[in-house]
């Protein structure tokens, strides 16, 4: 069975909250994972309609895959590293701030 695989690397937003997009359209056709991104309103489902679109873009290159029977075989959000940032505080003191990034990837497969 011929898959496509497409992912995004340090993207600026904590993995858990990803997470909760991306279980969302586990297992679901193309046409309805894409419908379904573009109404739910986190900063999340706009990143993984964008790699969903970059794996279909791929199996489109592919002349072996049908596109209407593709769904997502698997989805996964891994941690990335954290920016590090520092907040100036009172008598000269600093506290760190911890910027999240996630990676996501998507592996598409026919039905």
């Amino acid at each position: 069975m011929a898959e496509v695989v497409a992912s995004q690397s340090f993207i600026r937003a904590s993995a858990r909250k990803v997470r909760l997009v991306a279980d969302v359209i586990r297992g679901k056709g193309i046409e309805e994972s894409r419908a379904v991104l573009k109404v739910i309103p986190k900063k999340g489902s706009i990143v993984i309609l964008k790699v969903l679109n970059t794996a279909i873009a791929n199996a489109e290159q592919r002349k072996d895959l049908d596109i209407s029977a593709l769904y997502v075989k698997e989805i996964t959000v891994d941690i990335g590293p954290y920016l590090a940032r520092f907040k100036a505080r009172a008598m000269g003191r600093a506290t760190p701030i911890r910027r999240p990034t996630a990676h996501v990837r998507i592996v598409l497969a026919e039905r």
